[in-house]
């Protein structure tokens, strides 16, 4: 068995509670994200894709720090946080939504799950959205309570993860809609479980809620799901960049707003509910934007790695934009990318000129995303009940 290294630069950086089995699992580097490692290597990334679309893998992505909203208002906290109206959704249900600064610029792009009328978490992508949000109750005069409670995320993902999911927790685990969620337990372990994830394939979220026991959820469920062809992993590049998945912090910041990314459904400026941003986000729409995120395929050969910073776009000797994330597609057999540029590049089939490391290279603006554009993969009903054996207790 591999022996566990000490990686880290101090316990500043916090590790999840399935960093060591992860390591034994042959985890071999780790990138730092809402201050927690999180493991980007277990070898081949183009392994890593194939196993995910053709089988499961199973991730550690305890980095999706929550973000819990309790008291009596709690909801109307929340609508505070986002433009998303949430005034039709039901306890047991998430929704994908935008934290909004006064600006209209977007502060984080977390899952919400809705665990009671009065008991929300914010699943977080990498920016500190827990001290925003204990910022603003101070003056919002709201009854509420903000904290980061003991709650540790894995993602199963993949085609086969139903499956699994199944072999764990009976075939009622089937009956789980796309972005919803249930309570439950496995082994006596206390968990939440949503049907969601960062990879547009089938997929569910597994949520621990007690740290102590983030070595036995792992090992339990890899224990399980081998046999099935389950690999461990990490969430694939290769894979988001396919499904159009935003990277915080790479495709959108602080200085970007929905109308740029397309992300105008999120976005209900006619509720009547105050959101911080409201004022601003009006005037984005009534005088409208000048950039936009498209997608690009990449001329030249296949690239060895994803991007690791940003790319400059040119059109006739003028810089019109920056290539966001890129990446090799080994499905697609292209180089395929996500940026934002000037509205006068962004029409489909203009050709633009990138500006790498190794020089510069030609590309044309596309559809996004590049692969299974409705998500059809991710939300279409589980295939019918496969015959195995259950294996541990299902409870609503």
């Amino acid at each position: 068995m591999m022996q566990i290294q000490d990686f880290g630069f101090g316990t500043q950086i916090r590790k999840s509670p399935y960093f060591d089995a992860t390591v034994r699992w042959g985890a071999q580097g780790f990138s730092v994200y809402n201050h927690m490692y999180i493991p980007r290597d277990f070898g081949d990334p183009e392994q890593n894709f194939w196993n995910l679309v053709n089988d499961a893998i199973l991730c550690d992505v305890g980095v999706e720090r929550q973000v819990e909203i309790t008291g009596p208002d709690a909801a109307q906290f929340v609508q505070m946080l986002t433009p998303r109206n949430l005034s039709k959704m039901a306890v047991g249900q998430c929704k994908y939504v935008l934290i909004t600064n006064a600006q209209g610029g977007i502060l984080n792009d977390p899952i919400l799950l809705k665990l009671a009328e009065d008991h929300f978490w914010l699943s977080l992508a990498d920016s500190d959205i827990l001290l925003w949000a204990q910022g603003v109750a101070v003056h919002s005069g709201l009854n509420v309570s903000i904290t980061e409670p003991d709650v540790s995320p894995l993602q199963l993902q993949g085609p086969k993860s139903g499956e699994i999911m199944q072999a764990l927790f009976g075939d009622e685990i089937l009956d789980l809609r796309y972005f919803w969620l249930i309570e439950t337990e496995l082994d006596g372990i206390p968990l939440v479980v949503s049907r969601t994830g960062w990879s547009s394939e089938l997929g569910y979220e597994i949520y621990l809620r007690d740290s102590n026991f983030g070595d036995a959820l792992w090992e339990r469920i890899m224990a399980v799901g081998l046999p099935m062809g389950l690999k461990p992993g990490h969430t694939s590049t290769i894979r988001r960049i396919e499904g159009g998945m935003l990277s915080y912090h790479a495709d959108a910041d602080g200085d970007t707003n929905p109308y740029e990314l397309g992300l105008d459904r999120l976005v209900d400026l006619d509720m009547d509910a105050d959101f911080i941003g409201k004022f601003a986000l009006q005037r984005i729409r009534d005088n409208g934007i000048t950039r936009k995120q498209v997608g690009l395929i990449v001329d030249g050969d296949p690239m060895a790695r994803p991007n690791t910073t940003f790319w400059t776009i040119t059109r006739d000797g003028e810089t019109v934009g920056k290539v966001t994330s890129a990446v090799y597609s080994p499905r697609l057999k292209k180089n395929i990318a996500l940026a934002m540029v000037s509205l006068e590049a962004a029409e489909l089939g203009t050709e633009l000129h990138v500006w790498k490391h190794s020089g510069e290279t030609t590309a044309t603006v596309v559809e996004r995303p590049f692969f299974d554009p409705r998500k059809k993969l991710a939300s279409d009903a589980v295939a019918q009940p496969v015959q195995v054996q259950a294996r541990g207790p299902f409870n609503v």
